[in-house]
């Protein structure tokens, strides 16, 4: 079984753990409604995706 010949510095283990964080979640803001969402999703409140509507609003049901 391979053993490590010598100690990882705190300094080369924080940098191999640089990436193991998750990553902040994106939002954009809406063009019409100026509400925020998450890019290529459908807007909830609205039901517009890329203009054209997908679902029924919030308001209708």
């Amino acid at each position: 079984m391979a053993v490590p010949k010598r100690k990882t510095s705190p300094s080369k283990r924080g940098m191999r753990r640089s990436h193991d964080r998750l990553p902040t979640s994106s939002y954009v803001e809406d063009k019409e409604s100026g509400e925020l969402r998450r890019p290529h999703h459908v807007d909830p409140k609205t039901g517009l995706y890329r203009g054209k509507q997908i679902l029924k609003a919030k308001d209708e049901e």
